[in-house]
Formats: structure tokens, sequence, C-alpha cells
């Protein structure tokens, strides 16, 4: 069926303009207008609905009742072209209806809510005054519903009236016998609580000079352990801060040896390893030189020995960090995000945190030397649930620690003589773990290795 053009005026628009309603549609006829309108809404296409009810094309009538009543009596009123579509589809679903209510003369046994619904979405001439009629009429029906649900109302409640009031008299006259009965079985009871009061008196004046007895007793008795606790107590303090100095003494013993002997084991693999690592890196032979070698002389088809050139290298080139990690027993000590934030600084912490180890991990099965990373705990929302990679030391800070001492006291707990290499950007960094004897290089000296690696 051809759809009128939007953009053309309704031929009931004239007849809005001359009459309209001036008070609130009726609530039975709003609700009736919003169910016609949900039912005929399923025979438009989304591009006949107003923007704002396009969104409800796929509800059901149920639920675009529901959910969308207000916005559809909205687009009913203030769209004059949606409500003429409306209209065509209610004359198609009730035709006899639609032109009862054009033609001003609704029968007389419709519903009055269903005409003033009709009249609403049709608009003929006069229909304000069916609407107004509907209104009037649903009003009167709801007072006779009202008045009729009084009525079986009042009548019910006469009814509880009466039998409350019958249950009422017989429940009084057993409450009654029951009271009488009541009364005289007080009546004995007082009887028998005056001969009991006597008895307990007098147990009450023998349970009085027990008590006197049994106080005296307990008195003596209570200094007595008091006494004794007091005692105890002392001897337990005593006992615990001897158990806690000898426990102190023990600990403090045991610490200091076990920390003394791995820092000189590890100083005397440092320097053993040193020696050969001098011994390999200056190619020396097997020592054959004796005393008597050194007397000057000459011996026949001796030559002078040759010098091992050595070249320098920049403070930018990889290869010095590959020397310096060649040393024996080398522990590399890298400040994670000043290296990361130096290299990736658009990456998520985590991913930078990620590449870093991967780049470290690769160093340190390559070189063989001790890696140890160290992260700010004060950039974490959240404990890090990460797996150290192979061959590297993960560490973050405590709170209230920031990297840069945490990586001051990792260089402090080094013995001296140990080459330890610290990767960081900043010169307070720099600086303080040069005073301890560490060897500081920049992050992007690392960066430039890893790519290597990578």
């Amino acid at each position: 069926m051809e759809q009128p053009d939007s953009g053309a005026e309704p031929a009931g628009a004239a007849g809005d303009a001359a009459e309209a309603l001036d008070r609130p549609l009726p609530d039975g006829v709003r609700r009736r207008v919003v169910a016609l309108v949900s039912d005929a809404f399923g025979g438009l296409t989304v591009a006949e609905l107003p923007p704002q009810l396009r969104q409800y094309a796929r509800f059901t009538p149920s639920r675009r009742a529901r959910f969308a009543g207000n916005a559809m009596a909205a687009a009913l009123e203030g769209d004059p072209v949606f409500r003429q579509r409306i209209g065509e589809r209610l004359k198609e679903g009730q035709p006899e209806l639609a032109r009862a209510v054009e033609s001003g003369a609704p029968p007389a046994a419709a519903d009055p809510v269903d005409v003033a619904a009709t009249a609403y979405v049709l608009r003929p001439a006069g229909w304000v005054k069916l609407v107004a009629a509907a209104g009037e009429e649903a009003q009167r029906a709801d007072a006779e519903r009202a008045d009729e649900a009084g009525r079986r109302e009042l009548e019910r409640l006469r009814a509880e009236l009466a039998e409350a009031r019958a249950h009422t008299r017989t429940e009084t006259e057993r409450l009654r016998a029951e009271l009488d009965a009541a009364r005289k079985e007080a009546e004995s009871l007082q009887r028998k609580l005056r001969s009991a009061q006597s008895d307990v008196k007098r147990g009450e004046a023998a349970l009085r000079r027990s008590r006197a007895d049994a106080d005296g007793v307990r008195a003596e008795a209570a200094a007595q352990v008091s006494a004794a606790e007091s005692e105890t107590r002392r001897l337990k303090a005593r006992l615990g801060e001897a158990e806690a100095a000898l426990e102190a003494s023990r600990r403090a013993t045991r610490e200091g040896r076990s920390v003394e002997d791995m820092r000189l084991r590890l100083l005397l693999d440092t320097v053993l390893e040193a020696a050969q690592g001098l011994r390999r890196e200056l190619a020396l032979p097997p020592v054959s030189v004796h005393p008597a070698d050194t007397v000057d002389a000459v011996e026949p088809g001796r030559m002078s020995p040759k010098d091992i050139a050595a070249r320098a290298l920049s403070e930018t080139d990889p290869a010095l960090l590959d020397q310096l990690l060649a040393l024996p027993q080398a522990h590399l000590v890298v400040d994670g995000y000043n290296v990361t934030k130096t290299g990736y600084p658009t990456m998520p912490l985590e991913k930078q945190r990620l590449r870093l180890l991967g780049g470290l991990s690769t160093l340190a099965a390559r070189t063989g030397a001790e890696v140890t990373c160290v992260f700010d705990g004060a950039e974490l929302a959240a404990p890090v649930l990460l797996a150290p990679p192979r061959g590297v030391r993960v560490l973050f800070s405590k709170p209230g620690v920031t990297a840069d001492e945490l990586i001051r006291q990792l260089v402090r707990a080094e013995p001296p003589g140990r080459p330890v290499v610290v990767v960081s950007t900043d010169r307070e960094v720099a600086d303080g773990v040069a005073k301890s004897g560490a060897r500081p290089v920049a992050s992007a000296l690392l960066l430039k290795r890893l790519s290597r690696v990578s």
C-alpha cells in the first residue's frame, strides 16, 4: 500500500488545530490508545516509524506497550503522519467502528473507551467531545464498580463482626471459668508459698553462717595463690628474657657466620676466576722461568716477547658491556623502569617489564653473568603476578623504598672486589653506586646490546 509523503500535512491536521483537549486523556482511554498503537506498530516498516520509536520495532506488542508507552503516546500526539498511519491500520482492523466514529454516530452498544480511543486516533469532527464523554462514562463505571465493591466489602465485614462477637462471648465465658480455677489454685499456692518462705528464711540464716566461714577460708587461700602467682610470673618473665637473649645471640651468631661465609666464598671465587680470566686474557704460558734464567746473559736463538695490543672502547659501544660481563663473577643490576621508559615509553608497564625481562634472560644465558632487575614498587596498583624468567632475579621495592635505594642496597651487599655493573641513566644512582665500587653504564648501552640479542 502506498504510504503518504512524510512532508505533506495530513487531512486531519486542520481539525487538530481547531480541536484540542483541555485536560489529559483519562487513564483508561490512554491505555487503550497505547494498546492500539502497539498492535498497529508491527504493520509499519522501520522507515515509516518516527526516529524515537525505531528502537522498539522488534519488540512484541506487550513489551512495546510496557516500555515504549510514553514514547508512542508522544509520537501519536506530535506526529500527524504517524497518527494517520496508525489510523489506517485501525481502519483495517476495526472498519465498522472506525466508520461509525468518523460519521459522528458511534454505536450505542460499543465500549465508550474503545470509541474514545478510536476518535483520538482518527480525529474526526467532534472527537474532543467523544473523548470527554468516554472519560466521564469510564469514571461513572469506575465509581459504580467501586460502590459495588464497597457494598460487598461492608457485608463481608458485618458478617466477620457478628462472627467475632459470638466468638468473643464464648471465649469470655471460657476465660472466666479458667480465672475462677486459677484463683482457687493461687490461694492454695499462696499457703504453700508462706510455708516455703519460712523454710527459706531458716535456710538463708544457715547459708549466711556457712558463707562467712567459707569467705574466711577463701580469703586466706586467695592470698596464698596471689603470692604464688606473683612469684611464678616473675620467674616466667626472667625465663622469657633469658630465652629471648639466648635465641637472639644464637640467631646473630648464625646469621653473621652465614653472611660472612657467603661473602668470603663469593670473594674467593671472584679472585680465583679473575686470576684465571687474566691469565686467559694475557695468554700467559705455564710458568717455566727459574731463578737462573734471570741472570743477564745471551742465549742462542732467544727472541724478546711481543706485547698484546688492546683496543680502547667507547662508552656507547655495546662491546664494552660484553667485556664487563665477561669478568669473573660479574653481577649485572638493572634499573628496570629507567631502561624501559628510555627504550619504549609508550608501551603499558606490564608489556615494558615482559619485553625487558625477555631480553635480559637471553643475555644472562649467553654471558653467564648474574642478572638482577629492580622495579619501583610505587608504580604498582596491585601485586604483580610475574614468573621471573630463567637466569634473571626480579625485585620490586617495598612501600616507602624507591628502586634507587634498593639498587644501592644491592651494591652495598656485595663484597669488595666483585665486579658489579649497574645500568641506569639516573645520575644520582650512577654516582652513588660508583662510590660503592660498582661500574655504572647508561641505559642506552644496554638497549643497544639487547637489540643485538633479539
